[in-house]
């Protein structure tokens, strides 16, 4: 008499169950001098665990690319008006989130070394942490993220190896991998910050698109099911 029962699953990794698990990811372009990807470095996280994905952190430089436009600073010093509908909107952005806010100056600030430590750990566990604590320190509290004396207490305060981090920060090979992260960007057609690249390639720009950026991805799962 045949066996009725159906057959028992097989032991080992299950095919099927690596799709459905399989979290897309958001690759997170920004640049620290940016007002803009302060507000979304301090929420994508959360964010992308509501939507299902998972997050690259991708530090790089607007300077060079701006440079290529003809723009020696900030859109935002270019245009008067632009920059101070900017800040105004920084402020009742701020005010919705729940973040702090105060206008640094100089602006824009010099963000290499940020960039260069950033860049360095973006696979770290504390890159997130690191991101934030440097927006923090920029727009919440006006400080200078130039000064290597404070890049070393925020990585201290999150636990990270500060000595390591900024020695390799500044190694040759790091600041090589950062200029050619920028000529990527470039490849990817990312012209400002935040900017985030889903899989596929479609480019999201803007604090504004955040979220459609990451309900686009999260549905590639649906998609790939």
């Amino acid at each position: 008499m045949k066996n009725s029962q159906p057959p028992a699953a097989p032991t080992g990794t299950n095919i099927v169950s690596l799709r459905q698990d399989r979290k897309p990811v958001v690759e997170f372009w920004y640049e620290f001098a940016s007002t803009y990807s302060y507000l979304s470095a301090m929420r994508i996280e959360t964010l992308a665990s509501d939507y299902g994905v998972e997050i690259a952190w991708r530090p790089f430089l607007l300077g060079p690319i701006f440079k290529k436009q003809g723009w020696p600073t900030s859109p935002f010093n270019l245009y008067p008006a632009k920059g101070h509908y900017m800040w105004r909107d920084m402020e009742r952005l701020c005010r919705q989130y729940g973040l702090p806010f105060t206008l640094p100056s100089p602006f824009p600030q010099d963000a290499l070394l940020a960039a260069r430590i950033a860049h360095a750990a973006q696979n770290q566990p504390w890159i997130g942490a690191f991101t934030r604590a440097v927006f923090i320190a920029e727009f919440g509290q006006g400080l200078n993220i130039a000064d290597e004396s404070l890049m070393a207490e925020l990585l201290l305060e999150i636990g990270a190896p500060a000595r390591t981090a900024l020695a390799t920060a500044h190694s040759r090979e790091n600041k090589i991998s950062l200029r050619a992260a920028v000529t990527e960007a470039e490849k990817l057609g990312i012209f400002g910050a935040p900017s985030f690249v889903i899989p596929g390639g479609d480019l999201y720009w803007g604090d504004d698109r955040l979220e459609q950026a990451l309900e686009a991805a999260g549905n590639l799962v649906e998609t790939d099911a």
